[in-house]
Formats: structure tokens, sequence, C-alpha cells
């Protein structure tokens, strides 16, 4: 097993000291750092450049939101999983929109943190049912933008497109692979190449793309 680099930012150390407590006894997980702002937390990315960050929302110095902004266009291969104790659309949307692969609550299981920190680092996101349902009605509400939409699409293959639209309406790869008849190895390869076209940096995002464009 590949081993994940993990990073936890939180003003909090005993929410920093549970965290790192049930991580580091996982196997294929370590811990490369502890900040207890934002500022550091961006710093220590830099530094280490881990697969994941653990970030909290409500920091002193620099905020998560913002935090997050800066590790994503400094880190483009780190994933950020937002820890908060407050479950309010804001903070998803917000989180979400500078970067974030994923929005976990602080009072889920020890078991939901470390499947979450997995399932980010495998390019994949963690976002709940009710924010991912905000979210899409938010992109719904609001206005669409027709070139950008015309051009992306162009660069998209007929698989792709098919793949994209499955992706959308909350299909796994092996869904999709048994849907459209393909391997789920030809699958993940065609979710890579959508992703990259549409600058997605995971799946949330490419959702997000689809149904603000009107593909689903």
């Amino acid at each position: 097993m590949a081993e994940t680099t993990v990073l936890l930012v939180d003003d909090q150390a005993l929410v920093r000291e549970g965290m790192a407590m049930v991580l580091g006894r996982q196997p294929g997980l370590r811990i490369v750092g502890e900040a207890d702002d934002g500022r550091a937390g961006v710093q220590l990315a830099r530094l280490h450049r881990p697969d994941v960050v653990l970030m909290d929302v409500r920091m002193p110095v620099l905020d998560g939101i913002e935090a997050t902004r800066e590790i994503v266009a400094h880190c483009p291969q780190t994933r950020v999983l937002i820890l908060t104790t407050f479950d309010l659309d804001e903070y998803a949307f917000n989180g979400l929109r500078a970067g974030a692969s994923g929005f976990l609550l602080k009072d889920a299981r020890s078991a939901d943190l470390v499947a979450a920190v997995r399932t980010v680092a495998a390019g994949e996101a963690v976002v709940s049912p009710r924010i991912t349902r905000t979210l899409l009605d938010h992109y719904r509400a609001g206005p669409a933008a027709p070139p950008e939409r015309e051009r992306l699409l162009e660069e998209l293959t007929t698989r792709e497109r098919e793949v994209l639209v499955a992706i959308a309406r909350g299909l796994s790869n092996t869904e999709i692979a048994a849907e459209l008849f393909l391997s789920e190895s030809t699958v993940k390869t065609h979710v890579g190449r959508v992703l990259a076209k549409l600058g997605a940096r995971d799946r949330v995002h490419a959702v997000i793309w689809a149904h603000r464009h009107g593909l689903v």
C-alpha cells in the first residue's frame, strides 16, 4: 500500500492530537506536520507537499478557506479536506469553491475520518449529499457560460461526454463500467481525461460543472 502523507491544521491542540492518534495508527498513513493557524498550515504544506491536508475553517491569522485557496494554488497535487463543527452551507460552498476536495464535520466517527482521508488521497471527493444538493441548486440558479461550455465540450470525445454525464449522475467507476460496457481501468482513464480537460480537481467539481452547464 502506497503511503499517504497528512498535514493537520487546526487551532485546537486537542483536536489535532485526536486526529493524529486516529490516523497515526492506520497502515499507510503518516502525519508529516501540524499547524495551529492557516498561515502556518500553508507554509508547512509548501514545505512537505502532503497528499492530504485536514483543514479547520475558523482559525487565527488566516482562516481555513483562504489557506485552502493558497495551498491549492501552490501545491496542486495536495488535496484539502475541510473539517468544521459548523454544518453551514456557506462553509461547504466557499471551501469547495476554494478548491477543497471534501467537507467533513468534526463529530464524524473515526472510521469515517480515515475513510475520508483515503478517499480524498485517491482523487475522489467527500461531500455530504445535503451539501452537494445545495451546491447544485446554487449553480442551477446561476447563469450558465455558453462560450466556456461549448469550448470545453468540443475538447471531450463522445465517450468522455458519456462518462462525464455518468459522473454527474453520481455513478461510481464500477457502475459506469457496467453501464457503458467498459473495463474499470478504461473508465478510470476516461475519468482522468475528463477532469484534466475540464480543469476539475476531482469528481465533485466535475459534477458541479456538468450541472452548471446543463448536461444533467
